[in-house]
């Protein structure tokens, strides 16, 4: 049912469009001034506002004025009631955002059609807002898959330069990681559960590089890629990719297999620059090439299970604030002898050598943390 607000001071005005609205089946609420139409009108948003211009207060125009800037009523046709019909007087209706005029005294067939303009008119409106809010919604959910495809900066560049392709980054970090003995243990799982437990793995994946503000390049089968300080560039790369590595091993831990085993992970680490960009016009996605990529690949590829293999470059940048085990040269493949460290952890916060007590000796001071003593 239709619901329409009448707003009058004049009582038997009133009853007059109230009886006549109600006969044609309305739902008609009446209000005695300005001030009671503004409150019940956003309390009940009515399709139509029938009010009355010359009112003690608040009056007719105001009245509109006021209706017409409110977003909830944006839809709501307003009619004023007048006994002024001079093109000065419609003009300043018309400029306060009424829709439609009835003059005094009122005919009810006349009242009759203009309600019935007013309520195409609604429902026209509504229509259109809903459209636009469908509209809105399928963009913005447009845009979270995008931006699920894509690095946002990256997909608010392509928005702005269509013919954005790729971008050389100077110094950045790689990050791969590669299940130990997956492929075998694949093929004794169902395809569902083999996926569902790769989605398991990668989601907390994804989550760690979300919280460290890393970029999730690309999944290969039960292969990992992240990089950090792409798209938009920062001085830490390094140090946030060391610290995905470390919390990655710490989460595969938490997996087992089904003997009971835990899962391992092999990860490996290059530092130094990439070109990175958009390709393809189909199913198109962000990647990285040059050297950079394929050594942090290779870090992976020669690396030890649950150890964390980086490049000099990579080392060079963390020394200050993580433990290292060097573990040589290594033969990569394309690129000769490369020296090649284990990335151990972080470096403890330097504390007072009072802070270390070993607890199967008598209290003393020590100079190295407990797991260097020996006993």
């Amino acid at each position: 049912m239709s619901k329409i607000l009448v707003v009058d001071d004049d009582a038997a005005t009133r009853l007059i469009i109230q009886k006549n609205l109600q006969l044609e089946g309305y739902e008609v609420s009446l209000a005695v001034n300005g001030e009671e139409g503004l409150e019940k009108a956003w309390q009940i948003q009515p399709a139509i506002i029938i009010c009355d211009w010359m009112m003690p207060g608040i009056d007719g125009v105001q009245v509109c004025r006021q209706v017409k800037t409110e977003p909830s009523l944006a839809s709501t046709f307003f009619i004023l009631l007048t006994h002024r019909n001079t093109i000065s007087d419609r003009v300043l209706g018309l400029d306060a955002g009424a829709d439609e005029f009835l003059t005094k005294p009122i005919e009810s067939s006349e009242l009759s059609a203009r309600v019935r303009v007013g309520l195409r008119q609604h429902q026209l409106i509504e229509q259109l807002q809903q459209a636009n809010q469908q509209l809105t919604y399928e963009q913005e959910k447009s845009e979270r898959l995008l931006c699920n495809i894509l690095p946002v900066a990256v997909a608010q560049r392509l928005k702005q330069e269509p013919g954005y392709l790729a971008q050389r980054f100077e110094d950045v970090s790689v990050l791969f990681a590669d299940l130990v003995n997956f492929t075998p243990l694949a093929v004794q799982m169902q395809p569902l559960e083999l996926l569902e437990l790769l989605n398991q793995i990668f989601s907390q994946f994804d989550q760690l590089a979300q919280e460290r503000g890393l970029e999730k390049i690309k999944t290969i089968g039960d292969a990992y890629m992240v990089a950090g300080g792409l798209p938009i560039a920062r001085a830490d790369h390094a140090e946030i990719v060391a610290d995905m590595a470390l919390a990655m091993l710490s989460t595969i831990s938490s997996f087992k297999t089904r003997s009971g085993k835990p899962f391992q992970l092999r990860i490996g680490i290059h530092s130094g620059p990439v070109i990175a960009g958009v390709i393809g016009i189909n199913k198109f996605s962000y990647d990285l090439w040059g050297d950079t990529v394929n050594i942090a690949s290779r870090m992976e590829s020669q690396g030890i299970a649950n150890k964390i293999q980086v490049t000099a470059s990579t080392q060079r940048r963390l020394k200050k604030h993580y433990r290292f085990q060097e573990r040589g040269f290594r033969h990569i493949k394309g690129k000769g002898k490369m020296k090649t460290y284990l990335l151990v952890g972080r470096q403890m916060q330097h504390q007072s050598p009072l802070a270390y007590i070993c607890p199967s000796q008598p209290f003393r001071q020590h100079s190295q943390p407990p797991e260097l003593w020996s006993h």
